[in-house]
């Protein structure tokens, strides 16, 4: 299969549970089409700002799903004392500009950013839905502090993540995580195992 006008979008959201449960896979998939075909990022946009409290329903639907991640891939863990020793926000759209921002002081940060927020999310109790949280990721990644916080609250920025997320609804992506194909300009939706990076690479790489 000639991979050559073909990329592979990545619909997510740094803050989607699903998102995290499918990390060990997709880097699997990553690791099998190095340097084969192109894969591109889109934040698809959990939930908008807000800085009002996470309703009571919704945060025992998100720990639902905690739950229920762990009862099929029982690696993924989860530090539940998160939902104790913080004050839970609906809000992910901050966390969304933090990796565009991390992506715009190098690439290679994009992913690093993305990491650094699921991990102080899901293992450290920390809330990515605050700055403070993000400009501390930014910190000991490396970058450079002062410009991640204009950045963070630029009108540019801003307009890059609204760009994307419209992006993916463009594309009929209504869930995350979310893979598609464009092939030659028509996309094709891919079908996700959580467990199986093969079952994956196989409709790219058949």
């Amino acid at each position: 299969m000639n991979l050559t006008n073909t990329t592979l979008y990545y619909v997510h959201d740094p803050m989607c549970s699903w998102c995290w449960a499918f990390k060990p896979t997709w880097d699997k998939v990553k690791e099998a089409l190095l340097g084969k075909i192109e894969i591109n990022y889109l934040l698809g946009g959990l939930a908008q700002d807000s800085n009002e409290p996470m309703p009571i329903e919704i945060r025992e639907y998100v720990k639902g799903n905690w739950k229920r991640i762990q009862e099929m891939i029982p690696d993924i863990r989860f530090n539940y004392d998160f939902w104790t020793s913080c004050e839970p926000k609906r809000s992910t759209y901050p966390a969304c500009r933090a990796v565009i921002c991390a992506k715009q002081q190098h690439p290679d940060f994009e992913n690093l950013m993305i990491y650094g927020i699921q991990k102080s999310y899901y293992l450290e109790t920390q809330n990515p839905s605050n700055e403070d949280v993000l400009i501390n990721i930014a910190e000991k990644l490396g970058l450079d502090t002062e410009k991640f916080k204009i950045d963070l609250n630029s009108s540019q920025v801003n307009k890059i993540l609204l760009d994307e997320i419209k992006l993916t609804r463009s594309m009929n992506i209504n869930s995350m995580p979310s893979l598609a194909l464009k092939i030659n300009g028509t996309l094709k939706g891919l079908d996700i195992d959580y467990l199986d990076a093969n079952y994956i690479v196989k409709q790219i790489i058949p």
